[in-house]
């Protein structure tokens, strides 16, 4: 009998269907600085930092790459059938490890890996990632899709997002120049992002055996979906605006995004030697959705504060007599911030 790869599982019409929808939702995301590539194999970005079509120039750029999936998190779009707020986790989660360096996000890439090809949901989870791109002012430029049915079930799919952007190495933001008496503000989170997922599904679906349709008194009556598909905070654009504004001063001297590991272990990753952190514990309001999740599944405070951002999504060392106006110019433009530690 003659075989073809639609009898492996692999529909070629359906694919190209699939690679059809996908054009219109990277071109919302393109800047001048894309130039086109019609039915090529790679994207093009231009360089010219110095010419006149772009406003900002660049004497001596550095290229800032990063790279990120969404995690566990998937399994719960995959049960609730919601795709679209994931492809924004998954830009979040690549662009706001670029800012911790003040890099300004040039482009983004994207990897999806799919059981079985389906256009409707592969359109979704690229209209979530070409809303993060819009939001962190990232160009789309390209991507791939593998449909591999022998590797994932039918409604399983994977996603992996790669960020290039691009600062100014006399303003890269290492924390070299973190000392005694800075001064640590804690920017809040959207709620749980993208980490400790699979300790979430345990808790709640688990131990607890909520369904996704299930309502949270404790949050306002929000519907158990809606508090664990929440997407990542985007911080790019209103950090950028605050780091413009000291343009020949840098007082900010390290950003930290507090992802798997908690608030304490990823900004003690960017500390220099010498200086030790001091966090003031309630010095922040902590979201329902933890509170909430710690009594569900009687979590152990240190085990919370690990697993958790615990409502700090972002976390800037300044200088400390920079401190008052940087929260003062973040609460302007939207972040709800707090004073939550020092260096000494």
């Amino acid at each position: 009998m003659a075989l073809s790869y639609k009898d492996a599982g692999v529909d070629l019409d359906v694919y190209e269907e699939s690679m059809s929808r996908l054009p219109r939702l990277m071109r919302r995301t393109h800047t001048p600085r894309v130039m086109p590539l019609e039915g090529g194999f790679a994207g093009l970005f231009r360089l010219d930092f110095a010419g006149k079509l772009f406003a900002r120039q660049y004497r001596d750029p550095v290229l800032v790459s990063c790279t990120d999936g969404v995690g566990t998190k998937l399994k719960v779009a995959q049960m609730v059938g919601r795709h679209d707020t994931v492809g924004v986790d998954l830009v979040a989660m690549c662009v706001n490890d670029a800012l911790c360096c003040g890099a300004e996000p040039l482009f983004f890439l994207d990897y999806i890996a799919m059981g079985k090809d389906d256009p409707e949901r592969l359109e979704q989870v690229v209209s979530g990632i070409s809303d993060g791109c819009v939001s962190s002012d990232s160009a789309l430029i390209g991507g791939e899709t593998a449909i591999m049915p022998d590797l994932y079930g039918p409604d399983d799919y994977d996603l992996a997002g790669f960020s290039v952007g691009v600062v100014e190495r006399h303003r890269l933001i290492d924390g070299a120049k973190i000392g005694p008496g800075d001064v640590v503000i804690g920017i809040a989170s959207s709620g749980l992002h993208s980490n400790g997922y699979s300790l979430v599904r345990k808790i709640v679906f688990e131990a607890a055996g909520l369904s996704p349709d299930d309502t949270v008194a404790e949050c306002d009556g929000a519907t158990v979906a809606d508090l664990l598909l929440t997407p990542t905070r985007i911080y790019t654009v209103p950090v950028r605006r605050v780091l413009g504004h000291y343009r020949k001063k840098q007082v900010v001297h390290g950003i930290a995004h507090i992802t798997g590991g908690g608030l304490r272990e990823n900004l003690e990753r960017i500390l220099p030697t010498g200086v030790s952190l001091a966090i003031d514990e309630g010095s922040w309001p902590v979201p329902p959705v933890f509170t909430w999740l710690q009594k569900l599944g009687d979590v152990a405070d240190d085990e919370m504060a690990r697993v958790f951002n615990c409502g700090v999504g972002l976390a800037m060392v300044v200088s400390e007599h920079f401190a008052e106006s940087i929260a003062s110019q973040l609460t302007e433009l939207g972040l709800d911030n707090w004073v939550i530690g020092r260096i000494s």
